[in-house]
């Protein structure tokens, strides 16, 4: 099978499409054909030496893929060869076919396509486990979003909206916040306002109950400005740093809490868990259309470079996929 070799921790220019033998299924996984495959930050830092894989983790990058199952497990008793599944892999989504945990599949909606599909797990897990499973976001509450515009962000806004949360969202530029406002939520330009001013007036000065966060750097001690009393902060990346001078008192003063988390690291039970929750509560919603992937662009497996370097870029609004096309047997 084709997949993306990491030649070299740094450029884009280091994954090389390589060949390799198609790998066996555990007692536990699924072998998926895959057929799109999504591009995730976390990417971007495995390549760049930043976000070793875990331990029995394939090296190979990619976290989430969409695809067929073609064997399975001897322990696999919900899924069978011929399913359409969308996954969370564990490592090696950049390939003609992987390996997945078979509690981390997700059935593929009849009418989605694999692009579509393959836009779904690395996020949507993402999104459920930091704001409902840590912050616990409740129907009525402000939530506020860094990143707006990203895979994370895009799929942050779609499911809180289905909750009924007030979704304030930033991002750096005027194409970025229409989208944020397309999709329903309030945008702020970081770049022309000062967040934590812009969160206090629209909220009538509580602030934010949840604020998600991927920047990191001088964003934290902001947001605990932009916190509403027992607010809860989720850090799920640090892009402007994880080290910066902070002053605590504030987290004592609105009793906030502090917390945060990566999703690859986790246990296998709680990887399973999430995707058991994802699929009593958001695939319906996911299988009615009341959410839908945003797919920002889509690149052939051959041009991954490519595709990595347009994450780096920070001009995407949405998922970037990579789409496999159908292979001979």
């Amino acid at each position: 099978m084709r997949y993306v070799a990491l030649t070299g921790f740094g450029e884009a220019s280091n994954l090389q499409l390589a060949q390799m033998a198609i790998p066996e299924p555990k007692p536990d996984e699924v072998l998926i054909k895959v057929y799109a495959a999504g591009v995730n930050r976390p990417d971007i830092l495995q390549r760049q030496g930043l976000y070793p894989a875990p331990e029995n983790a394939s090296p190979i990058l990619g976290l989430e893929v969409a695809g067929e199952i073609v064997a399975c497990g001897v322990n696999v008793k919900r899924w069978q060869l011929g399913d359409n599944v969308c996954a969370l892999v564990d490592g090696g989504g950049y390939a003609d076919y992987a390996l997945a945990p078979a509690a981390q599949c997700l059935p593929m909606p009849a009418d989605y396509s694999y692009v579509q599909a393959a836009a779904l797990p690395e996020t949507f897990f993402t999104v459920w486990h930091n704001l409902f499973q840590r912050a616990h976001l409740q129907a009525g509450e402000t939530l506020l979003i860094h990143g707006g515009a990203s895979g994370i962000g895009v799929a942050a806004i779609q499911i809180a909206r289905a909750f009924e949360i007030n979704i304030i969202a930033t991002a750096g530029s005027a194409a970025k916040c229409a989208a944020i406002e397309r999709l329903g939520a309030q945008a702020i330009n970081y770049r022309e306002r000062d967040f934590v001013a812009e969160v206090k007036q629209l909220t009538q000065g509580l602030g934010a109950n949840v604020i998600l966060d991927m920047v990191g750097g001088d964003y934290i001690q902001r947001n605990f400005s932009a916190a509403a009393k027992d607010g809860r902060i989720v850090n799920i990346a640090f892009l402007n740093g994880s080290k910066t001078m902070v002053d605590f008192m504030p987290l004592m003063l609105k009793r906030l809490t502090l917390t945060g988390s990566t999703l690859r690291a986790q246990p296998a039970a709680v990887k399973a868990n999430i995707a058991a929750e994802l699929e009593l509560n958001i695939w319906p919603l996911v299988k009615a259309k009341t959410i839908s992937p945003l797919i920002d662009s889509v690149f052939a497996l051959s041009d991954v470079a490519a595709a990595h370097r347009h994450m780096e870029s920070n001009q995407h609004i949405g998922k970037i996929i990579l789409d496999m096309a159908p292979i001979n047997d």
